[in-house]
Parts: structure tokens; sequence; C-alpha cells
């Protein structure tokens, strides 16, 4: 973190990758995510992330959709919360309400 500014650098969805926010928490490694491209997807918690990163509701997350399946997405990230808020901030997840 910079000093001056408070700013941290953080990860950013690559091109095939968006901005979601956990909407609903379905038991075991699947939750329901709000994507910013207006979707409501079915997404699946990854073995690395599911005991190691808790994942709850209004977290804001980056996410794969699948590419034979659309209405399905895979979590790739978990922002914190001040992470989050500076990506609200810069105007990166105008679009998503937890």
């Amino acid at each position: 973190m910079s000093e001056t500014s408070g700013r941290r650098n953080l990860r950013m969805p690559s091109t095939d990758e968006l901005f979601a926010v956990v909407t609903e928490h379905n038991g075991g490694n699947h939750v329901r995510i709000q994507c910013e491209d207006g979707e409501n997807r079915m997404g699946r918690i990854p073995g690395r992330m599911k005991f190691r990163t808790w994942i709850n509701e209004g977290d804001i997350v980056i996410a794969e959709p699948w590419d034979w399946q659309d209405e399905k997405a895979n979590i790739e990230w978990r922002y914190e919360g001040q992470d989050a808020d500076q990506l609200r901030a810069e105007g990166h997840i105008d679009s998503l309400t937890a």
C-alpha cells in the first residue's frame, strides 16, 4: 500500500472474467452471483479456495463464466472489504449492488 495515497494494486479481471457480487450462498461450494453483464449465474467455488477463503453474501468476486454453459461460472478471486471499497471509489463496479 502506498503511504501517500492509500491505493493498493488489485487483481483485475482478464478478458474472459467478470466482476460479480454474491447474492446467495447455496451450501457446499455453490453460490448464486449477479455478474456485471447483468446475468444471474450459479458460481462454483473451486477446491483451491473452498477451505482457505470464506465467501459470504455481498462479497465482490471475480467470476469466469463457463464456455459450454453460460449460466454457470467459476469463482476465481474474492476481494476483501477495503479492496471492494477501492474498486467502487475508482468506478470499476458501479453497476453491482450487494
